[in-house]
């Protein structure tokens, strides 16, 4: 374990752990939206309650979601130092503020504070309520689950949670159209050949993604 040690505790190391870790997350992500856009299936929500139902109780599923959980823990830790490093150099006058630099690269912790912030609210809402709470439960052809349609519907009719999700996917938009293209910069895998492709992609990722999450609660609020 002394690799993995000397790893967290280099500025290069950690940066490399925040690569990794943001490309998974972005991987979870698309998935994660696959599943919520099932919300927007005229089908009463029998769609999204079948997906919540099978993603809930798939063994693989699970480790992947608490691999995932564990993740996101290392990314918030990593980044914390990160910045916290930052911010002892400038201080002592090593470090040089880039004032070419995008705004969303000189405050991707903020933003990212913004994201984990909501994560927090998101998880006490859906996921606890979900594993721990008292969702009304639903039958399809005598299998019963969870109504996670009804759950998710109850706190998107809410004017403030439906505008507190849109506004927190215009943060996620910001971090991720600095960190895409950053991740695959910190790992080696830019060239001035394919950059231009991995930064329209990721720009374009950065802007569909958010807009889509953020187009389910307005969907549902304004049905």
């Amino acid at each position: 374990m002394k690799w993995f040690t000397d790893l967290f505790s280099s500025t290069l190391g950690r940066k490399l752990l925040m690569a990794l870790t943001g490309l998974f997350l972005i991987t979870f992500l698309v998935i994660h939206l696959i599943g919520n856009l099932q919300l927007l299936k005229a089908d009463g929500g029998q769609s999204f309650n079948l997906y919540t139902e099978f993603m809930g109780h798939n063994p693989l599923i699970q480790t992947i979601s608490k691999i995932n959980f564990a993740l996101i823990l290392l990314h918030v830790v990593v980044a914390i130092l990160i910045s916290k490093k930052n911010r002892a150099a400038r201080s002592q006058g090593y470090a040089i503020t880039n004032k070419s630099s995008h705004w969303t690269s000189r405050n991707m912790g903020i933003l990212g504070t913004i994201i984990l912030i909501f994560l927090v609210i998101h998880l006490r809402h859906f996921y606890a309520e979900l594993h721990w709470g008292t969702t009304p439960k639903i039958s399809y052809d005598g299998q019963e689950m969870s109504d996670a349609y009804s759950l998710v519907s109850f706190w998107f009719a809410k004017t403030w949670y439906s505008g507190l999700y849109v506004v927190c996917m215009f943060g996620l938009a910001f971090h991720l159209w600095h960190g895409f293209a950053t991740a695959f910069q910190t790992l080696g895998l830019n060239h001035v050949k394919y950059n231009p492709v991995i930064n329209f992609v990721g720009r374009a990722f950065a802007i569909i993604v958010p807009a889509l999450f953020a187009l389910i609660p307005i969907m549902m609020f304004l049905k």
